[in-house]
C-alpha cells in the first residue's frame, strides 16, 4: 500500500538545528567527540533549587492534569519513576533531545510493543510526543484533508471529532451501543467505508464506555480494509487497564502494521498524566512525517520525563498490577451500587476506569442531569452527550477516585434521583 499523505505536509520543513543535533548525537553514540554549536541551548545545569522543587512536587503527587483537563488516575506516579526522573535532573539531562525522542526510550517502547502488543517494530517506528493528544492532531494533519471521511467511535473521546473537523475532513460516526456491549456493528462499519474513507479511529478499551472490542471485531475491521488506502489510528492508552481478556492491537495482525498508527503513552498506566509523555508507533515513512510535525510544533518532549519513561517500561511493573487491582475493585463497587439505584442501569465495563450508566429513565437530557447533579448534589460527572450523539441518555463517571469518595458520590446520587419525577 502506498502512503497517501495530505497535501499540507509538503509545506513543512524540519528545523535545521534539530536535524544537525540528531546527527551529532548519533556520532557521539559511536564514540566521536562533538562540540555542540548547533543548538541554542545553555550549557549550564538547571539550578539545584529548581531541581529540588521539582522533586518535591513529584513526591507530593503534583503530577496530575491541571484543572483545564480531566481526571488523574492516582495521586502519585510510582516512586521508581520519580527517582529516575530526579536522577536525570541531577545528571543534567534537561536539554533538547532528538525530535523523535531519546533512543533509550524509543528502544524501550519498541521492545514493549514487541513483548506486550505483539507488534514487530524497532526504534525507528517510534515518535515520542508530549502526551497522547499530539498523535491525534498529527495523524489527522498528516493524513486527512477536505473531501476525506474519518470514521470515529460515538460515543467516543470528543477530541477525535474535534480534530477531524479541524483537519477539514468529515467525521462519520461508528455507533457503540449499549445493547451491543458498546462494541461496534461490523456490518454497519463495512457499509460506511467508501472511496472517501481515509482513516478509522479505534479506542480499545474505550473512553467513555469502558467497552472492549473482541478479537473478532478487530480481525473483521482488518479484513475490511487490508491493502486499501485506509489507515487506522488505534488509541491503546488504556490497554493495560483491563479486567478480562487482553485486547489485541490491530497492528499485530498480518499486513496491518503498515496501515496503523498506534497511540499510547504513560498517563493512565503509570499515573503520569501531568508528565505529558506519549508516543506513536507507525511505519517508518509515516514516522518521518510525524517527526516533521513534531519538530515544527514542540521541538521535543521534556527530556527528564523521557528518562522517567524509560524506567516506567524497564523497571518493576508491580505498581501497575496494584493500580489495576484497585481500579477493578472500584469498578465492581460502583457498577453494583449504581444498579441498586432505581432508574439507573449500568453495564459492567471490561477496561479503562470509567462507568457509563444509562439515566434516560429520569426524563432529563444528559446535560441537564449532569448540571443538576453537580449543582444540587455536589457530584461532578460528565454528560454522555459530551462524547457524541449516541451518548445521550448516559453519564460518564470516573472510577479513578478513592473507594471512600465513590461511596460518598453514590450516596449523593441516590439521594438526588429521588427528587426527580419519572
Amino acid at each position: 500500500m502506498v502512503n497517501r499523505i495530505a497535501d499540507r505536509m509538503s509545506l513543512l520543513q524540519m528545523e535545521s538545528a534539530f536535524t544537525v543535533l540528531a546527527r551529532a548525537n548519533e556520532l557521539e553514540s559511536q564514540g566521536k567527540n562533538i562540540v555542540h554549536l548547533e543548538i541554542g541551548q545553555p550549557n549550564f545545569k538547571t539550578p539545584q533549587n529548581i531541581i529540588d522543587a521539582t522533586y518535591a512536587a513529584l513526591n507530593e503527587g503534583k503530577t496530575g492534569y491541571t484543572q483545564t483537563e480531566g481526571i488523574l488516575p492516582l495521586r502519585n506516579a510510582p516512586q521508581n519513576i520519580i527517582d529516575a526522573t530526579y536522577a536525570a535532573l541531577n545528571e543534567g539531562k534537561t536539554g533538547y533531545t532528538q525530535t523523535e525522542g531519546i533512543l533509550p526510550l524509543r528502544n524501550a517502547i519498541a521492545k514493549y510493543c514487541r513483548d506486550y502488543k505483539k507488534v514487530n517494530v524497532d526504534a525507528e517506528n517510534v515518535v515520542v510526543v508530549p502526551g497522547g493528544k499530539p498523535i491525534m492532531f498529527f495523524t489527522l494533519l498528516m493524513l486527512a484533508q477536505p473531501g476525506d471521511e474519518v470514521i470515529c467511535p460515538n460515543p467516543g473521546y470528543p477530541v477525535y471529532e474535534s480534530v477531524i473537523r479541524f483537519s477539514g475532513a468529515k467525521p462519520v460516526s461508528m455507533p457503540l451501543l449499549e445493547k451491543n456491549g458498546f462494541r461496534l456493528d461490523l456490518e454497519r462499519l463495512k457499509q460506511d467505508i467508501n472511496e472517501k474513507t481515509r482513516l478509522i479511529i479505534l479506542n480499545n478499551p474505550a473512553n467513555p464506555t469502558g467497552g472492549v472490542f473482541s478479537r473478532e471485531d478487530i480481525t473483521g475491521i482488518a479484513d475490511a480494509i487490508r491493502g486499501k488506502g485506509i489507515y487506522v489510528m488505534s488509541d491503546e492508552i488504556y490497554d493495560r487497564i483491563i479486567f478480562g481478556e487482553q485486547p489485541i492491537s490491530i497492528a499485530s495482525l498480518p499486513g496491518m502494521m503498515d496501515q496503523t498508527i498506534i497511540l499510547d503513552g504513560f498517563s493512565k498506566t503509570y499515573a503520569m498524566t501531568g508528565w505529558r509523555l506519549g508516543y506513536g508507533v507507525m511505519n517508518k515513512e509515516l514516522a518521518s512525517h510525524m517527526k516533521m510535525l513534531m519538530g515544527n510544533s514542540n521541538s521535543c518532549a521534556a527530556s527528564m520525563t523521557q528518562w522517567g519513561g524509560v524506567e516506567a517500561l524497564e523497571g518493576t511493573q508491580e505498581p501497575v498490577t496494584k493500580m489495576v487491582a484497585a481500579f477493578k475493585e472500584r469498578r465492581d463497587y460502583l457498577v453494583e451500587a449504581l444498579n441498586k439505584i432505581e432508574g439507573i442501569r449500568c453495564s459492567l465495563p471490561e477496561g479503562a476506569f470509567y462507568v457509563f450508566p444509562n439515566i434516560s429513565a429520569f426524563g432529563l437530557t444528559s446535560d441537564e442531569f449532569a448540571s443538576r447533579l453537580l449543582n444540587e448534589a455536589g457530584v461532578a460527572a460528565l454528560s454522555g452527550k459530551a462524547f457524541g450523539s449516541y451518548g445521550e441518555g448516559f453519564m460518564r463517571l470516573s472510577s479513578a477516585n478513592s473507594l471512600e469518595n465513590l461511596k460518598i458520590a453514590v450516596e449523593r446520587i441516590s439521594t438526588f434521583v429521588k427528587t426527580l419525577k419519572r
